[in-house]
């Protein structure tokens, strides 16, 4: 599987604008390869964060070269960010949930949880370890998990992420179980940086296959 992360800094009163382009992106739902594509708002600061999972690199390269300028262009977004920062890469572990299968997950969920790590050099395969051994079984156990994924954006660079039912269940997530995970996990040992957005999904963004496929 492969994941797609994307950073927009849209602009000053251009939300709304920015919003109905992003509508327009459900012309790729019937993509050859496209598992699904989601995002919404970060909090306050003008950010629209997108994450899209496709069932490998060469359907994403294929969708990038044969269609991708063609549906921008009516999206007609090129003019309302200040930025835009993407990224893309492996699903290197999955991180299993009350979800059947990863279309009913997409279609269910209503926050994504991300963290977007920068790994001190070593760690990778101890934090890939506790990803599997700690963070997994224990967000689990908690409710309202669906399912998640760890997906390498470059040679240090990780980005987890978890789609949950509700804001209220990952919210007795982070109250009642996330610190002892955390300190369990020892988490400055393996991560330089880490950046976290808990996103509310805008149900207008989602793109699904008609029949959404299984990922492989």
């Amino acid at each position: 599987m492969w994941a797609k992360w994307i950073d927009c800094r849209v602009r000053p009163g251009a939300h709304a604008a920015f919003a109905a382009g992003q509508r327009r992106w459900s012309a790729i739902a019937d993509q050859p390869g496209l598992l699904g594509q989601l995002g919404g708002w970060s909090g306050t600061d003008g950010r629209a964060l997108l994450l899209a999972l496709w069932t490998n690199e060469a359907a994403h390269r294929h969708f990038l070269h044969e269609r991708h300028d063609e549906v921008a262009a009516r999206a007609d977004q090129q003019d309302r960010w200040d930025s835009l920062r993407i990224a893309s890469g492996p699903v290197v572990l999955t991180l299993p949930g009350a979800a059947p299968s990863l279309p009913d997950a997409l279609r269910r969920a209503a926050l994504l949880r991300v963290a977007d790590c920068e790994l001190r050099p070593g760690r990778t395969a101890h934090f890939l370890t506790v990803q599997r051994e700690l963070w997994a079984p224990g967000m689990a156990a908690t409710g309202g998990l669906l399912t998640g994924s760890v997906a390498r954006l470059g040679p240090t660079r990780y980005l987890v992420t978890t789609l949950w039912t509700d804001p209220a269940a990952h919210t007795a997530y982070t109250a009642d179980t996330l610190p002892a995970l955390r300190a369990r996990a020892n988490v400055p040992a393996d991560v330089a940086a880490l950046t976290g957005h808990a996103l509310p999904l805008h149900p207008d963004w989602r793109v699904l296959p008609p029949s959404a496929p299984e990922s492989p």
